[in-house]
């Protein structure tokens, strides 16, 4: 046999759910006396426990055939056999169908037999039939509508009658299950321990099971005995078809004995029995070709015609062998079995190596459109698996077994630890954490299972309550960090290297121990297969892989001498480069790396030349090339690389850019599975691709400058530079692809999920609202809803396998329909509260008007003021310009009233950002804006002076929120709305006096507002209470009035506070050293000298008497006003001085109405 070929590569996903609300528990009930089943108890960590516990024993994939969505179901037997965990993984599904997101884990009080675990699809209902016989002998009918995958109400609201429970009296004492198949949704068969078969019928959903036991003499009425040990006769395997014949079914078994028996189901006779590979045995030879009893899957049918199908069994005696018969049958009373290649010997040749493999599995369908056959087999060996493919037409299977086997490129091989140097973006515990929480890599259980194991080494005891309020990757960097300690070094310094060499060792040691508990979480458990579709799956203990066509770029790389075009100089040209490269030490390709990437994604005048020439010696490579490197190269091209050429170069550029153009529309949306899929299989190809595109630009420079003559340069025979740049914008497209592959962010439910996980009124609703959110790639979140697949017809012509490839390849493309606009995913990561994710992808952003505004909507966010102001100043005239501005979309980051200020002139645009910088409390950067905003406004202006007052206002409240109040001053000048003026002016006075910037209010000119300013500061004045501690309103009116030669005004000013300073009783106080000077007697002097600044006939000014009730009506307060000349003012200064003189000499009266006797 010639070595196979890789034709397909797995594509493995692990089945950690994206959101906790997803997963529903459900307890089913019992008729059994019998204990309930143990949990499985361990001496590990609870963490370890819970690992082991997400491991299935047995599962598989079962597919309806009478309803499409959703079809195929997964389902896995936990935690000891007392669970059963069901979900929908459909790739696809119809228009406006919502996804079947949710896990149903079936509690069993008693663990469950995993072969009596059986599937139906009524014919009559779109709904989802479960049999399961426990090892308490119970039979379980589990009656399930497609919203069961939908709405949790199902689940907090119980099963009522969609669980049933019977107990079958033959499994009471004397019988027991060994394997159970449904035939329909009414009726089922148990094989028996001891070669019978137990039939059970009811006549409807609702109406109870009958039994009826039969074995190879037929049907009998009465129970036989039995023992529960195997009877050679057993039945391991059984399949039920029809044949297409109506009223017709057969059953076809697998038994101990190495037979085939087929059965009448109508009549229950054995209408034959055959040899698995339809060789006579001697009597005497039986126990040397008996099976093992763990065998399961020995026998597969399939076809479509009328009274004909192919079976094909095999036989694991030995080597093993497949046997292919023809089934034929006229009537429902006989079934013809003929060997279809009697004198041919179909063993299955096991992958290559030294290994011993195992056939564990195997499945054959037919194919769409043809008369062909697609056969599947799975080896394993250990915790290693292996699948091969075989296409073949039924009459040339004896030419092809030998020669025509393809292979699946396995994905098991572990990622290496992560390496970092100097030369490298992120540091090492930032690499090895991104390395380890990789979306798709390790689940969380698996991880916390290690921490845990790893705590447990060092010695630290890491139980739930030491880690509150940690997450997982905090939990973990301080656990390596408890390991180490920063000495210092024999001359005192820090030892930095120390600390950072025990640390990644650690790091490694919880790397290894991470690896060896996710090595059994790949063990293969079945292989499955779904015809309609051709999607292929190996089913693990805790992941599922699925099986695609390997692209024509993973062709080349997984077969080194695959001819392409005719030539292998395509093959030579890539596997040339990926060796070349290999070569690099880890901190040589990390340089070249960060010398590329500033090439990529900064502007630069350089011509191509000159970007090569920078690129070479910048990275400066060649200096640890060898000449057993260079002389690969040449070996492998030639003299001068005589087989490099532009041609060569733009076959290898059109593999990059493979575009899918389906026939057919894509109808169908991918569920949530499959853009899961979609997602992992571009971390793959993407991956593979940088590699390829990476080692090529490397090369490529390399052969640019290796010559002996000038003339023998390359750039003579090909475009270097235009091949240079082409390669740098596939490679820039993968940077994109990769970080939105790796980059994992929270979303919130979709409202769907929302609503049909708080449907019930059950107290777990409130417990699970902290769990209403889906962790998601970027790249599902951003470019999921784009992607699709054509219809039904289509999808069984060109086959799943190939389509999802050509999903990824074609997203790869430069040249793809899907564009990747990184300012949108911007948008969304926005509204999302994750700016720091956002600002990763500035470098990959064009310099487009709209674009530059998101850069500045993201430094916005990230506080980085000075960064925003230049890139909206950047965008303005792009962002202004009046256009037909049909396509708003911006991932809810703007909404409309937001958009009608965008495209709008220049005026609308900074008055948008004015507000947003207004949003972000950035009042320098408000009053930046707000006045280019308003040098902008004209009459011209639609809606002027709308506009022109809102730009003051935040303009005005810019500036007396970063005490600019002389701007805040001419602002308020410049208003013509009149009330808003002055309530503008209101406010800054209100801010000036607070802030005591009593100085700059009275010297500021407020023309035409000088009144108003008075009239406000008078009625603070008149508002005052404590003109001792408070803001002094009555000095700054009085410098105000001062200032305006206002004396009189400011002598009544100065009066109202001398009344006032008494009421409150602070007028004695002693300011100076003299017992006369005081408060009052301050004012008093301030007052005389104001008012013998102006005329001795105006040197006087009204006062108004305290309010007193009037005789004649107690409800009127009377207020009188009186004239207050500078005589009398000497006077009641000359008063309170012998009154203060009085006090201090002890002449004062004893009560309140005596007159003071002054000397």
């Amino acid at each position: 046999m010639a070595a196979a070929s890789y034709l397909y590569q797995e594509t493995r996903l692990t089945l950690e759910p994206s959101s906790s609300s997803y997963v529903v528990d459900i307890e089913l009930p019992t008729t059994s006396s019998q204990g309930r089943a143990q949990r499985q108890t361990s001496k590990s960590s609870k963490a370890t426990a819970k690992n082991d516990a997400a491991r299935a024993s047995t599962s598989a994939i079962y597919y309806r055939k009478n309803h499409s969505f959703p079809k195929g179901f997964l389902w896995r037997v936990l935690e000891n056999d007392t669970v059963l965990s069901i979900r929908a993984i459909d790739i696809y599904k119809p228009q406006k169908a919502s996804d079947a997101n949710l896990i149903l884990n079936f509690h069993f009080p008693h663990r469950v037999i995993p072969t009596c675990v059986a599937f139906c699809d009524p014919l009559d209902h779109d709904a989802l039939s479960i049999f399961v016989i426990d090892t308490a002998n119970q039979l379980y009918s589990i009656f399930l509508r497609p919203d069961s995958f939908r709405k949790r109400s199902f689940a907090e609201t119980g099963l009522g009658d969609a669980c049933k429970v019977y107990q079958p009296n033959a499994f009471r004492s004397f019988k027991h299950p060994y394997r159970l198949v449904v035939i329909n949704n009414d009726q089922l068969v148990a094989t028996l321990s001891d070669g019978g078969h137990m039939r059970f019928d009811r006549d409807g959903p609702h109406a109870p099971w009958r039994e009826t036991f039969y074995n190879a003499k037929g049907w009998f009425r009465s129970l036989l005995g039995g023992r529960g040990d195997l009877d050679i006769k057993a039945a391991a395997a059984a399949v039920q078809t029809n044949l297409g014949l109506n009223n017709a079914s057969f059953l076809f078994t697998v038994c101990l004995d190495h037979h085939l028996r087929i059965w009448n189901f109508n009549n229950g006779q054995i209408l034959g029995a055959v040899d698995l590979l339809n060789a006579a045995r001697n009597p005497h030879e039986t126990g040397k070709w008996q099976l093992d009893a763990s065998q399961t899957n020995l026998i597969r049918i399939v076809g479509g015609t009328e009274g004909k199908r192919l079976c094909v069994t095999y036989s694991p005696i030995g080597a093993g062998e497949f046997k292919f018969w023809r089934l034929q049958s006229d009537d429902e009373n006989s079934v013809d079995v003929n060997d279809a290649f009697p004198e041919d010997r179909f063993t299955p040749i096991p992958p290559l190596g030294s290994d011993v493999w195992t056939l564990a599995d195997f499945n054959i369908g037919e194919r769409s459109g043809s008369n062909g056959y697609t056969m599947w087999l799975l080896w394993k060996n250990n915790m290693a698996y292996r699948v091969q493919e075989l296409t073949f037409l039924e009459e040339e299977l004896p030419d092809v077994w030998q020669n025509s086997w393809q292979s699946v490129f396995s994905d098991t091989v572990l990622p290496p630890a992560p390496v970092s140097g100097p030369s490298d973006s992120t540091g090492p515990t930032e690499k090895w954490l991104q390395h380890i929480f990789y979306p798709g890599r390790f689940p969380k259980l698996t991880i916390e299972a290690a921490l845990s194991a790893f705590e447990g080494a060092i010695g630290k005891r890491g139980d739930v309550s030491s880690r509150a309020g940690q997450g997982l990757a905090e939990s973990i960097c301080s656990a390596i960090a408890s390991t180490s300690s920063l000495n210092k070094t024999s001359s005192g310094d820090m030892d930095h290297e120390q600390f950072r060499t025990s640390s990644e060792m650690q790091w490694r040691k919880f790397y290894r121990i991470l690896l060896e508990l996710d090595k059994p979480r790949g063990e293969a458990l079945a292989l499955a297969y779904e015809p309609e579709s051709g999607m292929p799956w190996v089913v693990c203990a805790d992941s599922i892989s699925a099986i695609r066509e390997c692209s024509t770029l993973e062709q080349i790389c997984r077969n080194p001498n695959l001819m392409f075009g005719g030539s292998r100089d395509l093959s030579t040209l890539v596997t040339t480069s990926l060796n070349f490269v290999d070569g690099f030490s880890d901190n040589m390709i990390q340089h070249c790396h960060s010398v590329l990437r500033a090439d990529m994604y900064d502007e630069t005048p350089k011509t191509y030349e000159e970007r090569i020439q920078f690129f070479s010696d910048k990275a400066g490579f060649w200096r640890q090339l060898s000449e057993e490197d260079c002389n690969q190269v040449i070996e492998a091209f030639g003299p001068n690389f005589n087989l490099i050429s532009t041609v060569l170069y733009d076959t290898l550029s059109g593999l990059f850019n493979e575009t899918w153009n389906p026939q057919h529309v894509t109808e169908m949306p991918l569920t949530d599975f499959g853009r899961k899929i979609i997602v992992k299989a571009l971390q793959d190809v993407a991956e593979l691709q940088w590699q390829i595109c990476f080692s090529q630009i490397i090369l490529l420079v390399h052969m640019e400058f290796e010559f002996d003559r000038p003339e023998d340069a390359l750039h003579h025979t090909v475009e270097v530079g235009v091949v240079f740049n082409n390669l740098l914008v596939i490679l820039k497209r993968l940077e994109l692809l990769r970080w939105l592959a790796s980059t994992q962010i929270t979303i919130p439910l979709p409202k769907t999920d929302k609503l049909n996980s708080s449907f019930s009124g059950s107290p777990a609703v409130s417990k699970r609202q902290a769990d209403e959110y889906r962790v998601l790639t970027a790249l599902e979140a951003n470019v999921g809803h784009l992607l699709g697949v054509p219809e039904s017809a289509s999808i069984s012509s060109v086959g799943m396998p190939s389509i999802i490839t050509s999903i990824v390849v074609d997203l790869c493309a430069v040249r793809s329909d899907i564009e990747l606009q990184p300012h949108y995913f911007q948008c969304g990561l926005l509204v999302r509260d994750r700016a720091d994710l956002a600002v990763e992808l500035t470098r990959f952003c064009d310099q487009n008007p709209f674009s530059t505004y998101v850069q500045g909507r993201v430094h916005l966010a990230l506080k980085d003021f000075a960064a925003a102001s230049t890139y909206f100043r950047k965008a303005a005239y792009g962002m202004s310009t009046p256009t037909a501005q049909s396509d708003r979309h911006s991932s809810g980051l703007l909404d409309e009233t937001e958009w009608n200020l965008l495209f709008a002139g220049l005026p609308r645009y900074y008055a948008h950002i004015v507000a947003l910088f207004e949003q972000q409390k950035a009042y320098s950067f408000v009053t930046d804006f707000a006045r280019l905003a308003l040098q902008f406004v004209t009459s011209k202006t639609e809606d002027a002076d709308n506009v022109r007052t809102e730009l003051q206002c935040r303009l005005f409240s810019g500036a007396i929120s970063t005490s600019q109040f002389e701007l805040a001053h001419s602002t308020v000048v410049a208003i013509k709305d009149r009330a808003l003026q002055h309530s503008c002016l209101r406010s800054l006075i209100q801010r000036m006096c607070d802030n005591l910037h009593n100085s700059e209010l009275v010297h500021l000119s407020f023309p035409g507002l000088q009144g108003a300013v008075d009239d406000i500061l008078a009625q603070h004045c008149q508002d005052a209470v404590d003109v001792i501690t408070g803001v002094p309103y009555h000095q700054i009116l009085y410098a105000w009035r001062i200032k305006r030669n206002d004396y009189r005004g400011a002598a009544a000013i100065l009066l109202d506070r001398i009344q006032k300073l008494r009421q409150l009783g602070e007028g004695d106080q002693v300011t100076g050293d003299d017992i006369l000077d005081t408060a009052v007697t301050r004012q008093y002097l301030m007052l005389i000298n104001v008012l013998s600044c102006v005329d001795q006939k105006q040197a006087w000014i009204t006062i108004e008497n305290p309010a007193r009730p009037s005789k004649g009506n107690s409800g009127v307060d009377l207020v009188k006003r009186r004239v207050v000349t500078l005589a009398d003012i000497r006077k009641e200064y000359q008063d309170e001085l012998d009154r203060i003189a009085a006090i201090n000499n002890n002449q004062f009266g004893f009560a309140a109405d005596d007159e003071m006797e002054i000397l």
